[in-house]
């Protein structure tokens, strides 16, 4: 984050490489209407193109592999947990009261353990995003972010062809 002196003295500026490079320009002084390709030569491909590519890729459906296998069982883990504690609590009454030590009971044990528990399961979510998905995802983000580069690069191209004929 970058703090800035003078009539911005009070904005912070957040240093997102991925905002400044993706997000600037996207939909900005393009053509209404593209201008068509040359004879015998292969359009250009889209924004929406490029993203389809990717999401049919192995590395894009592998990403999305290992974060279902993770976000499934640990939803379904927290739900099950969740759902015992209120059903022990309204079912087994008796067996919530009893005390553990002093005046700590059951009851008070379990409903810690779903903050401790919902603690640990974004420690680990963050963990196995970490471990497992992080770089694999950043690849991916560079490769549309070349793809992107590559196509602005082919459209400024042609549209300045294009100008250059006296259209």
């Amino acid at each position: 984050m970058d703090k800035h002196e003078g009539p911005d003295a009070g904005t912070i500026r957040l240093t997102d490489p991925w905002y400044d490079a993706l997000a600037v320009g996207w939909g900005e002084g393009e053509e209404a209407s593209p201008t068509p390709p040359a004879p015998g030569s292969r359009p250009a491909p889209g924004a929406s193109d490029i993203y389809l590519e990717v999401q049919r890729s192995a590395a894009f459906q592998e990403v999305r592999s290992r974060y279902r296998r993770f976000v499934v069982p640990a939803t379904a883990g927290f739900l099950l947990w969740y759902v015992a504690y209120v059903v022990a609590a309204t079912a087994a009454p008796g067996l919530m009261a009893r005390p553990v030590f002093g005046a700590v009971n059951v009851a008070l044990l379990a409903g810690l353990g779903q903050f401790l528990s919902t603690f640990l399961l974004t420690w680990a979510y963050v963990r196995h995003a970490r471990l497992r998905r992080d770089r694999a995802a950043l690849d991916l983000r560079w490769t549309v972010y070349e793809q992107e580069q590559v196509r602005r690069t082919d459209a400024g191209q042609r549209s300045r062809s294009t100008r250059g004929d006296g259209r």
